[in-house]
Order: structure tokens, then C-alpha cells, then sequence
């Protein structure tokens, strides 16, 4: 089970989209700022959807353009479409944060260097705050953005301010050791 498979599957499911528009949805989304999904995973993805008979593929020219691939969903992808959406929905949340590699080694560092790397992720999670407000403030008066997609916004600005907070409890709590 695949949440790139449900991302695709869920575009195509609203529009036909090339390999391309589906890899600039995801960049104008920031998807992969809450998905792990990069360019040769969507291709790859793209390929093997095609391959299950999940989409399936037309090839198309426009003007001078070269000519592009563009997908759409079969009876087939919209089942397993549903099928995801109602598998992922009901499996146990996970929330994997990579800078915890880091916390959980902190105690091999000397207290300067403790020091230095919590102040690089409250750097991260402060960037990482800015973008978000920033993207929530150009975003939410958009009609073309869905409540949904406002929403995930939303969720992931809650969890940065919460990691702001976490963060500087623990920055309090090594400071007193």
C-alpha cells in the first residue's frame, strides 16, 4: 500500500494530467513537504500504475509542442483508488521525524555541540513555520484550493507550532542538566 499510489491516483481522479503536470501539482502543493515523494518517484509510479491497468496512458501533441503522455484513471484505478483511501484511513498514524535521530543521540555530544544541532532544527522549524504561514496566507483566498487541501495547511502549521514548543522545552530542560 502506497501513499504516492493514493496522490496519483487522487489527481488523475480529478483531471487527466502528463507525468509532468502531475510532478508540478506536487510541487505546487508541496506534497512532498508532508509525503515523501520526489520527481523520479512520480514517473516510476506513473510506469507502474500504468503497468497494473490503474491508468492509462494517450499519447498527444499540441502545436509545436513534443508530443506527452497523459494519464487517466480506469475503473480499475478508481476501485483501488477507494480501496487506499479506505485502507490508509483506517491504519495506525505515524509520525516519522528525522532531526529524532538526533535527539535520541544528543547525550554522545559535548554540550556545545548539543547546543549547536538544537539550534539548527529550531532554525528548520522556524523556516519551516514561515513557509507555511506564508504559503496558508497566499493560499486560503484561492477558489481553486480545496478546503481540504487548506486543511492538510493547516494541520501541518499546528504541528510545526507545537514542535516549536516541544523544542524549546527540551532546550530549557538540557540547559538545567
Amino acid at each position: 500500500m502506497s501513499t504516492i499510489d493514493l496522490i496519483v491516483l487522487g489527481m488523475l481522479k480529478k483531471q487527466a494530467l502528463s507525468a509532468y503536470e502531475l510532478q508540478k501539482q506536487v510541487d505546487y502543493r508541496n506534497i512532498s513537504r508532508w509525503v515523501k515523494i520526489s520527481t523520479p518517484s512520480i514517473y516510476k509510479k506513473v510506469l507502474q500504475l500504468e503497468e497494473k491497468g490503474y491508468i492509462s496512458g494517450q499519447t498527444t501533441k499540441e502545436g509545436k509542442m513534443p508530443e506527452k503522455v497523459v494519464y487517466s484513471l480506469t475503473a480499475a484505478g478508481d476501485r483501488e483508488f477507494e480501496r487506499l483511501m479506505l485502507a490508509l484511513a483506517c491504519q495506525p498514524i505515524s509520525i516519522f521525524l528525522d532531526f529524532n535521530a538526533v535527539i535520541v543521540n544528543l547525550a554522545g555530544l559535548s554540550a556545545e555541540k548539543q547546543s549547536f544541532c538544537l539550534a539548527g532544527i529550531e532554525d528548520n522549524l522556524k523556516t519551516l513555520k514561515g513557509f507555511l504561514q506564508e504559503n496558508l496566507w497566499l493560499k486560503e483566498d484561492l477558489p481553486e484550493i480545496p478546503p481540504t487541501g487548506l486543511a492538510v495547511l493547516r494541520q501541518q502549521l499546528a504541528l510545526a507550532e507545537a514542535l516549536e514548543n516541544w523544542l524549546a522545552e527540551l532546550v530549557e530542560y538540557m540547559q538545567k542538566e
